[in-house]
């Protein structure tokens, strides 16, 4: 699929913001600690979308109560959704200096109820002409996303049938649809009422 950015200002998928916010002490000691700066492009991203993938858990599916949206606080709590996790992702890439951005698919779920919207990265390593997405959302269940600059390796493929879609644009930041529900849940529970059907 051919992903078309938010902003034609490449720099702005280098920028930070309240939720991306990557100039943040424990990102860039994350980011440090993962391999950035090494100069290895690919291998700084690999790890980084490894660790976020690995060792954040999924909320949902570690059954943790707790909500978290800013990047930082999805490090500190090592908790969060999918949109939560994507924001981290996007902070450590851009806190090594590789541009990235916010994507979303619509998902209905394996028996095909109502749309969600679920919460990915694009990433553009330098010398590379395109965007492809990630999904750091974590691996279960038979799901096996993998980090990968030449094919998509997403947990899921939408299923056109069931109304499922990918939505082709890369934001610089969270689009407000997803932020919305993730500041304004108190819990996990709540949330989950409370995630976007559309964008």
């Amino acid at each position: 699929m051919m992903l078309m950015q938010n902003t034609p200002d490449l720099s702005a998928y280098l920028g930070e913001g309240e939720a991306i916010d990557h100039h943040h002490p424990l990102v860039r000691e994350t980011a440090e600690r993962l391999g950035a700066g090494n100069g290895d492009a690919y291998a700084y991203a690999s790890a980084a979308f490894a660790f976020v993938r690995d060792a954040i858990p999924h909320s949902m599916d570690a059954g943790d109560p707790r909500v978290t949206w800013r990047a930082s606080d999805v490090l500190s709590a090592r908790t969060g959704i999918c949109y939560a996790k994507a924001h981290a992702l996007t902070a450590l890439l851009r806190a090594g200096g590789i541009h990235s951005g916010l994507c979303y698919q619509g998902l209905t779920g394996g028996d095909g109820g109502d749309l969600v919207i679920h919460g990915l990265v694009a990433v553009r390593l330098p010398g590379r002409e395109r965007w492809v997405r990630q999904d750091p959302r974590g691996n279960t269940d038979g799901i096996d996303a993998r980090f990968s600059v030449d094919e998509e390796r997403l947990a899921w493929v939408p299923r056109p049938e069931h109304g499922e879609l990918d939505y082709p644009v890369v934001y610089e930041a969270p689009h407000p649809a997803p932020l919305h529900a993730l500041r304004s849940s108190r819990d996990v529970a709540e949330l989950s009422r409370n995630l976007p059907s559309a964008l």
